[in-house]
């Protein structure tokens, strides 16, 4: 068993604590989050009690099949032989026998882009309801500035659990980029911000097993709006990105090959590529919670609002690509048009807010006969009811046009050299008889 180094990024003083026992941790929510960080910790030694509301999800979990990178997915096969490790209910009940809590639940955003706490408030509710004095409660889910005060520590102390009394809080956003084997959450430090000192040192303790090191801020606070500048910080350059995209285009340049020679700059610039739009869990949502309460407080973030706004316009621009290579030929209603790949990122099965959805439902809106195909993901199901299963065999039926969305790792894609027109999303492959880029 490892624990991290600790370090300091503030001043402050370090204050009395208590000293936690952290033989114990309950996990609460096994999603993306929950799932990999509870068997980081079985990993660690510690015995994990992982709680989720869905029994479907722990039901998947049981059978092997989530969507896991291959070394977590190794681990959870290992621990299936043994259920003292990782003990998973859907009893809040459980709680109480844990001597810290991790909270990893999903904070995503409603159809007008306003934060969505409905699962966050239950979670919270429910770990100030059955906690116990002696714990350390570390919330892990992204959200607004002042979340970790208004859902845990208020209702804590009304309950006579005072932070760095009787309990310790802590935020510490969650750093899991899902599919990734490169930055996985052992090789990405954590950051830390309590209530008081000592309870962001008992958070550390926790974390520190599971991350090479652990950076202390000065609050939960700071910790929280770090975690919302980190994912806005990539959603501007996204954005950034597909301006420049249109800006190579006009001039007849490929912008990957531009975006590529820029990176072998070894300081001061970062690569951000174009896509067809963002997805995922953090980059389409988090930058709202940034932004959520700013109007009130007369504070104006113009370059974030634009960056957000062009995110969202992306995938109706998509569309707008796919009727322009048609218009020569035919109209958009009644054309036979193919999505390759609907996850929001390669070689992962999520598709929470992937682009390639709303492409769909846009093409479908003005008469389109899509299709879709993606070896990951069977079937999708749209917003207004709709279910569509993956195309089999693509290469067998007669498209009018592809939007090459999403490649995954190894996927052979020579079929498409066989379409009329192949629209690149990805700004990396030349198909189709008539190749065409957004």
């Amino acid at each position: 068993m490892t624990t991290a180094a600790l370090t300091s990024i503030t001043a402050a003083p370090v204050a009395p604590r208590l000293v936690p026992a952290t033989g114990t941790v309950a996990v609460v929510g096994l999603g993306y989050v929950g799932l990999p960080t509870s068997l980081a910790l079985c990993a660690a030694g510690r015995t994990v009690i992982g709680i989720d509301i869905d029994a479907r999800r722990i039901e998947e979990i049981r059978s092997g099949d989530p969507d896991l990178t291959p070394g977590d997915r190794a681990r959870l096969l290992e621990l299936r032989a043994s259920d003292d490790a990782l003990r998973m209910t859907t009893s809040a009940a459980e709680i109480g026998a844990a001597d810290a809590v991790l909270i990893c639940v999903p904070t995503p955003v409603d159809a007008d882009h306003e934060p969505d706490l409905r699962a966050l408030r239950g979670a919270c509710d429910t770990v100030v309801r059955h906690a116990r004095p002696g714990q350390t409660i570390v919330l892990t889910s992204t959200s607004y500035v002042g979340t970790t005060r208004e859902l845990l520590v208020a209702p804590l102390a009304a309950r006579g659990l005072h932070a760095g009394a009787e309990v310790h809080v802590a935020f510490a956003p969650e750093r899991i980029d899902p599919g990734n084997v490169v930055h996985g959450q052992e090789q990405t430090p954590r950051v830390v911000g309590g209530v008081t000192r000592g309870c962001a040192d008992a958070a550390a303790l926790v974390l520190g097993e599971v991350a090479p090191k652990v950076a202390v801020v000065s609050s939960p606070e700071a910790a929280e709006l770090t975690k919302l500048y980190e994912n806005t910080f990539r959603a501007v350059n996204i954005a950034l990105a597909f301006e420049l995209a249109h800006i190579a285009g006009s001039h007849g340049i490929d912008t990957a090959e531009v975006t590529d020679a820029a990176a072998t700059k070894p300081y001061g610039y970062m690569p951000f590529y174009p896509g067809p739009g963002v997805g995922g869990h953090c980059i389409p949502c988090d930058p709202h919670y940034l932004l959520a309460g700013l109007e009130e407080r007369g504070v104006a973030a113009p370059i974030i609002r634009n960056a957000m706004s062009a995110i969202a316009d992306r995938p109706a621009s998509v569309v707008t690509r796919v009727e322009e290579e048609l218009a020569a030929d035919r109209q958009l209603a009644g054309a036979r048009v193919l999505v390759v790949g609907v996850t929001y990122k390669p070689g992962v099965r999520d598709v929470r807010e992937a682009p390639a959805l709303e492409i769909i439902e846009l093409l479908h809106e003005r008469g389109a006969a899509v299709g879709f195909h993606d070896p990951l993901v069977p079937t999708v199901r749209l917003q207004d009811g709709l279910s569509l299963l993956s195309t089999d065999a693509p290469h067998a039926h007669d498209w009018d046009i592809a939007v090459l969305a999403t490649r995954h790792p190894g996927q052979d894609l020579a079929w498409l050299d066989d379409v009329a027109c192949v629209l690149d999303c990805t700004y990396r492959h030349r198909h189709g008889k008539r190749p065409a880029r957004l």
